[in-house]
């Protein structure tokens, strides 16, 4: 078996060094176009511990691929070519890699989780090619120590912001004096919300008085909770992705924990119910990037479409975000007037007012949409829309 995984992560490394070596490789060279089509890639986690937020990536990109090739850019319709990361940052590599280097993308949309995504980076920086993630929210994604990567943009907001709304959410809204975090080590996306929650709270004069921590796919967190338990908090952040946080909400709750917890985007899915069930998550609440009750009509136009797509499934931010990844990337070519990678990447640089079902597109020097967030709240295994906030 070691052997075996031994030559996989070897082959893996080969292929990616191929293609940097390339440095624009064969993709530049068609630009993404065969034909009547141009091809946009898609590294999503399609199985694997996240499944459900690729799944729900995907279903968003296909509706609006629908749309979109209705009429089509130019003459051209749109074609998508998938790739399943397995929710495994070594496969989101590789998956870079044979997008660009065999199926020639323009673009790829990709992936869901921020780890997945920073995975990708260098070999889209290194051959030009645009890669656009719907929902990775750590800021080192677009720049990283104040180095931009050019190729990169995101349609969601980042991690600072999202922590400092739950932040001051807890302190404003919810008057919480101190709080406990529970974070995934092993996960950028939570390591970069914990810390961005901690600043803000403790600038609104609350107190952390217990941190604790786990890594992904870890089932029994009884120890922990006992710990978080003794130092009574008044509320709990949470900043880890549904399988996990289902189980550390159900067994909070079994060990008599009542106070609110709150998390990130990371807890969207209609699996996080399946696990914690939806009692547990009374008293929890969420920062995400729409509501499905959001009485906007371009919002309500594209639930009407969804549930009719999908036999009256509500969508979920995930599903939203999908959507508008490929309208933005379709909007950058449309002007770019070209599937040329490096004309998309202008196009999409220079996007500014594009609306979206999840808000305004208008990008910073960082390539990150500044947009509003929107707070949630678990009622009855039902999410309830709680308020909305701008961007200062």
């Amino acid at each position: 078996m070691r052997k075996k995984k031994l030559a996989g992560v070897f082959m893996s490394f080969m292929m990616a060094a191929g293609v940097l070596a390339g440095c624009g490789g064969a993709a530049s060279t068609s630009g993404g176009k065969d034909g009547d089509t141009i091809k946009i890639g898609a590294n999503l986690e399609l199985s694997g511990g996240v499944a459900s937020y690729g799944q729900s990536i995907e279903e968003g990109i296909k509706l609006a691929l629908e749309e979109i090739n209705k009429e089509g850019i130019d003459g051209k319709k749109l074609e998508l070519v998938t790739f399943d990361n397995k929710s495994d940052a070594a496969e989101a590599t590789s998956g870079t890699t044979k997008l660009i280097s065999q199926d020639k993308v323009a673009a790829i949309i990709g992936a869901a989780t921020s780890t997945n995504t920073l995975a990708q980076v260098q070999i889209a920086q290194k051959n030009k090619i645009p890669l656009l993630t719907p929902t990775g929210t750590n800021p080192t994604i677009t720049n990283k120590d104040g180095v931009l990567s050019d190729f990169v943009f995101r349609t969601c907001f980042i991690d600072p912001f999202q922590g400092t709304v739950a932040a001051n959410f807890a302190a404003k809204d919810l008057k919480v004096k101190n709080a406990a975090i529970i974070i995934d080590s092993s996960s950028d996306y939570a390591k970069g919300l914990a810390a961005a929650f901690q600043k803000a709270f403790e600038e609104n004069g609350g107190k952390i008085v217990k941190e604790e921590a786990y890594v992904a796919k870890d089932t029994d967190f009884n120890a922990i909770l006992t710990n978080i338990k003794s130092a009574n908090p008044d509320f709990i952040f949470l900043p880890g992705y549904y399988e996990e946080v289902g189980l550390i909400i159900k067994q909070a709750r079994a060990l008599g924990i009542e106070a609110p917890f709150m998390g990130g985007d990371g807890w969207d899915s209609p699996k996080l119910v399946e696990i914690a069930g939806a009692d547990p998550l009374n008293n929890t609440f969420i920062t995400n990037h729409y509501s499905s009750g959001d009485s906007d009509p371009k919002v309500q136009d594209f639930v009407k479409a969804f549930e009719a797509k999908y036999d009256g499934k509500s969508p979920d931010a995930f599903n939203a975000l999908g959507y508008d990844s490929l309208y933005f990337l379709a909007d950058a070519i449309k002007r770019a007037g070209s599937a040329d990678p490096e004309k998309i990447q202008k196009a999409l640089e220079e996007t500014d007012g594009l609306q979206l079902v999840s808000g305004t597109m208008k990008l910073d020097k960082n390539h990150d949409p500044i947009k509003s967030a929107v707070i949630l709240e678990y009622k009855g295994g039902k999410q309830e829309f709680n308020t909305k906030v701008d961007p200062e």
